[in-house]
């Protein structure tokens, strides 16, 4: 009886395994994507004039935003490229953009529904985690925001939990942040974890995405 236990648990265990190997695999690959679009968009031809330069300007707006409301792209060259062309107007543009992404990103989570989130979870075996997403579902940000503190064992969670203002900004700047799953990533995880109002969010969004097109607005010509 021992032995067939212990062969179950080697056997999830390794099914666990190949299953988080398959999931980076498809990360990796939509990383992949995202920086070969963004490599065509730095190859291609720009307009001078006319309507094809307000065409070309839209659709590169639009692939920004794509971009970074989707997790683990990397947008945020995009948006200095952007920035570097057009200077303080691309400044402007960037930053509306990103609030607009990132809000997409956020809305998005909210929308996920927790049925969906516990199945992906069973799926890799995290069932701690299952449990976990299964005990918040009814509860409102408050109880939430309890809860998450009486079952976080390790300091460094319960850290970033309590001071996740903070936490969310620094993420947000942080250099290569598309490993952890970029703007969007963040964002989606933000809106499903329900313990950050929308309006809350909005307004640390705006704070914290302004420092590097605030700089170009003033020094990008």
């Amino acid at each position: 009886m021992l032995m067939v236990n212990w062969r179950q648990v080697q056997s999830i265990k390794r099914n666990r395994y190949l299953k988080v190997l398959l999931l980076i695999l498809i990360l990796f690959a939509l990383h992949l994507s995202g920086e070969w679009i963004e490599t065509l968009i730095n190859h291609e031809v720009i307009p001078k004039h006319g309507r094809m330069m307000d065409l070309f300007l839209i659709g590169i707006v639009l692939i920004y935003i794509l971009l970074m409301a989707t997790p683990f792209m990397p947008g945020i060259e995009v948006g200095l490229g952007l920035m570097m062309l057009f200077g303080s107007k691309g400044a402007v543009l960037v930053y509306l953009s990103t609030l607009a992404a990132l809000s997409i990103s956020y809305l998005a989570g909210r929308l996920i529904s927790p049925k969906l989130v516990c199945r992906f979870l069973h799926w890799l075996h995290l069932y701690q985690a299952r449990s976990l997403v299964l005990q918040l579902e009814p509860l409102g940000r408050l109880e939430r925001l309890q809860l998450l503190q009486e079952k976080l064992p390790d300091k460094l969670a319960l850290f970033l939990v309590n001071h996740r203002y903070l936490t969310i900004a620094a993420a947000l700047n942080l250099p290569g942040n598309a490993l952890i799953g970029g703007g969007g990533g963040i964002g989606l995880v933000v809106g499903m974890s329900k313990i950050i109002p929308y309006w809350g969010y909005v307004t640390l969004l705006a704070v914290a995405v302004a420092p590097v097109p605030l700089w170009f607005y003033f020094n990008g010509g």
